[in-house]
């Protein structure tokens, strides 16, 4: 009877582990000022614009989120609102987006989740 309640605990972690969820899409960057979570904030903070339908009604203001592109990360705070942007997609503060690639780029496809 042991081995078969062993199994059923590792299914049950797998499928934990299964569940965690990452978003990917585009990020852009922009110049952070007075966002829509009510904080004032400069292009040298670590912050993020999440996209609309993602922000909400502001329940993930002040969450922090990591934020991968080929091999490099940064964690930044979820300080405003980025109405134009799709589910998925981001807009960093330039501080941010210097961590991940040359702001001559423009526009990078990254994953990211909250932490």
């Amino acid at each position: 009877m042991f081995p078969s309640k062993f199994f059923l605990v590792a299914l049950s972690s797998l499928a934990l582990i299964g569940s965690v969820s990452a978003f990917h899409g585009d990020a852009t960057f922009f110049a952070p000022g007075l966002g829509a979570c009510g904080d004032q904030n400069t292009a040298n903070d670590l912050v993020v614009a999440l996209n609309a339908p993602q922000y909400g009604n502001g329940e993930n203001c002040r969450r922090n989120i990591r934020v991968t592109f080929q091999g490099r990360s940064v964690v930044a705070k979820v300080e405003d609102k980025c109405p134009v942007c799709v589910t998925g997609a981001i807009d960093l503060s330039p501080a941010a987006f210097n961590q991940l690639a040359d702001p001559s780029v423009g526009r990078i496809q990254v994953d990211w989740d909250f932490i």
